[in-house]
């Protein structure tokens, strides 16, 4: 791994931020990966986030992913542990850090696989492995597209109106995501994609309701401040009606 990054880069302060994640069992993991040719290679830094920190990877040749690391020493798994515990996909969970943390990375990768088959546009995840996700990368010639934070739409009612047609369709799908806000959406083309699933809960889970009316609440307030005519009751019904 050091050599990857060596060369990919010259320049060792951009890379201060793969201290925080290249502990030496996750070397060893990135590597396995590449050895079964799941991954060629990083290429940069995307973004560092509170419990992971995200790179964008080689594929194949011309192929641009991203790689979503987990980070083992510094994330806080007492969190995961208390966000899973509902999910009874994760019956037999275990509080000890590595498992909970590799057990929330794969809990990420079957959300994203059960939103895309449910018809949502969000990252399509190609590989996983202990903390390590390899997934799509959203955006056009290798480019990320932005947060709808970063990108405000062009056209509010028209985007927001796409958000609630996702929201409808993961509702069909019983899977609510948890954790949906500005920051969660990527505005790509004036188009919305849902990422950092890994919250994301079957309706089976007690607590789905509650999590329903946060992601509710984020959306309403955020597309309200640019003008839509919403609440967090409208839009609420708007996804559970039928």
């Amino acid at each position: 791994m050091k050599k990857m990054a060596k060369k990919t880069s010259g320049h060792k302060e951009a890379w201060k931020v793969w201290g925080d994640v290249f502990d030496q069992f996750t070397e060893v993991t990135m590597q396995r990966l590449i050895s079964q040719r799941r991954l060629a290679g990083l290429i940069s830094p995307l973004k560092i986030g509170k419990e992971a920190n995200v790179f964008l990877g080689r594929g194949a040749p011309d192929e641009v992913l991203v790689v979503k690391i987990y980070r083992l020493t510094t994330c806080d798994f007492n969190k995961m542990y208390d966000y899973m515990k509902g999910d009874p996909r994760f019956g037999s969970l275990v509080k000890k850090r590595r498992k909970v943390i590799f057990l929330w990375t794969q809990r990420e990768y079957r959300n994203l696989l059960m939103a895309h088959e449910a018809g949502i546009r969000c990252p399509v995840p190609h590989a996983i492995r202990n903390n390590v996700l390899v997934m799509d990368l959203i955006g056009k010639d290798g480019q990320p597209a932005q947060q709808l934070k970063q990108q405000p739409p062009k056209n509010p009612k028209k985007f927001f109106e796409e958000v609630v047609k996702m929201m409808r369709k993961l509702h069909k799908a019983k899977l609510v995501h948890g954790d949906l806000s500005e920051y969660n959406i990527l505005n790509n083309d004036e188009l919305p994609v849902f990422i950092d699933m890994s919250q994301a809960t079957v309706y089976e889970n007690p607590n789905w309701m509650m999590y329903m009316d946060r992601d509710c609440h984020n959306i309403a307030k955020y597309f309200a401040k640019l003008g839509v005519d919403t609440s967090d009751e409208k839009l609420k019904a708007m996804i559970l009606n039928d």
